[in-house]
């Protein structure tokens, strides 16, 4: 498989486009080399994804389980992979350095950390968060491998509808040498806009909650990463739960007309990606 240093440097190009691109969310490596053999250029773990494979919801991983899993994924693709890293599952700063340095181990080119809890279930305030990244910043440093930071600011898909204090966060996490900017539950086209020009650092947008909004549309405005989360695996899952009602409550098997073909899943487990 590729090496980890090539892939860091693969990642990093990828963010100095000019042209948006699409980093999709794989929750096991049967989707991550599907994904890898259609031809997308990188991926991102998805918390709520993995979390659904072991019959937990989000947030209830462990961080051996995490690690394991990111493993698995890097070891099993050769593109770039981004490491949905939640808390850094510590909320005291030494655990967190030590956790980050095992995670870059696994072999990923990127991690991003949330600025919310997993244990207190609370955001840590905008000086302790910032706090935090450089302790990760720091942790890349020492590790010698040029991973990317993804600093995530999380108010607005945890009850906090502050788009001021949003930006000021990103802002403040940008100062840390962060090197990509995410806040998850931007809406709007308008936000978006609002939100890159006001910071300096290349901007990844979560496309299910921009409800019609297209590539083309988002690289207009100036983003550089366009994420799915834990989109693909719950529309995934949806076939699932049709097919077992309909197995169930007419004892009938139409389902199976939306298979996707045996021999082409095959053939993209396989395929390796294109050179760069």
């Amino acid at each position: 498989m590729t090496a980890q240093l090539e892939k860091c440097s693969r990642f990093a190009e990828l963010h100095q486009q000019r042209s948006a691109w699409l980093i999709p969310n794989p929750w096991d490596v049967g989707s991550a080399r599907v994904l890898q053999g259609l031809g997308f250029r990188a991926l991102a773990t998805t918390s709520s994804g993995f979390a659904y494979t072991l019959g937990r919801a989000d947030g209830a991983v462990t961080l051996e389980e995490k690690l394991a899993h990111c493993r698995e994924l890097a070891a099993a693709t050769d593109i770039p992979l981004n490491a949905d890293f939640e808390n850094g599952f510590s909320d005291e700063n030494a655990t967190l350095r030590d956790n980050v340095l095992r995670l870059i181990e696994t072999g990923i080119a990127g991690l991003s950390i949330e600025d919310f809890s997993r244990d207190k279930l609370t955001i840590y305030s905008k000086d302790e968060a910032a706090d935090r990244l450089a302790v990760v910043m720091e942790a890349i440093q020492q590790s010698g491998i040029p991973v990317l930071l993804t600093a995530r600011a999380e108010n607005l898909i945890r009850g906090v509808d502050d788009p001021d204090d949003t930006l000021e966060r990103l802002q403040a996490y940008s100062a840390t040498g962060a090197h990509v900017l995410y806040s998850p539950g931007l809406t709007t086209l308008e936000q978006i806009q609002r939100f890159i020009a006001a910071t300096d650092k290349p901007m990844n947008v979560l496309a299910p909650f921009v409800v019609g909004a297209s590539v083309p549309q988002l690289a207009d405005l100036g983003v550089t990463r366009v994420s799915t989360g834990g989109a693909l695996n719950w529309a995934a899952v949806n076939p699932l739960i049709t097919a077992g009602k309909e197995m169930l409550e007419q004892g009938s098997f139409n389902w199976l007309t939306g298979m996707a073909k045996g021999t082409q899943v095959q053939a993209l487990l396989k395929k390796k990606p294109d050179a760069p």
